[in-house]
């Protein structure tokens, strides 16, 4: 039979949920950052370019300075998208590619939460959550579809943020 170490190394899920269960953890034991703060509303306004500008208006080209080259995005329905090109495709593809039925996505009022990363006292870096509703536009008529839950890893390189890992996951149908 084999020892848990050996299934841990052996197992990607398993290293991915402790990788989960870790973030959670560390964000239920720290205080988030004031609203006010240079760091939320950095963050915030990134939020907005990558959905509001990216995703809801498909101008994709917005998000090349702030997503990492090395993204990674975990989806529960959709699986996992690797890399920034990959990424910008999907978007592409999937998110604009037909006008008369356009997925649109808003930011739950409220629920956007921000804790930083530090290493040694020195940021390098926060963890951004939320929760987000989905809607679907199609030719003017605006139904929602699911809301669900994100948590995103955004790294500083050279003094700039990137969004490195993203999760996405809880979706479930918009109770009306």
């Amino acid at each position: 039979m084999n020892s848990f170490s050996e299934i841990f190394e052996q197992s990607f899920m398993l290293k991915l949920l402790v990788a989960v269960m870790t973030m959670i953890f560390s964000i239920s034991t720290k205080a988030q950052v004031n609203h006010n703060s240079e760091i939320y509303k950095a963050l915030k306004k990134n939020d907005s370019l990558i959905f509001d500008s990216a995703f809801n208006h498909c101008k994709s080209s917005d998000l090349i300075p702030i997503i990492a080259d090395d993204l990674e995005f975990y989806h529960d329905q959709g699986g996992i998208t690797k890399g920034k090109d990959t990424f910008l495709n999907t978007i592409k593809q999937n998110i604009c590619s037909n006008p008369k039925s356009k997925p649109i996505r808003k930011l739950v009022e409220g629920t956007l939460e921000v804790f930083p990363l530090y290493n040694n006292g020195v940021l390098y870096g926060a963890l951004q959550k939320g929760d987000h509703n989905f809607y679907l536009n199609e030719t003017g008529n605006i139904r929602p579809t699911v809301v669900a839950k994100f948590t995103h890893l955004w790294v500083l390189e050279n003094k700039k943020w990137k969004l490195k890992r993203v999760l996405s996951y809880d979706h479930q149908p918009i109770k009306n």
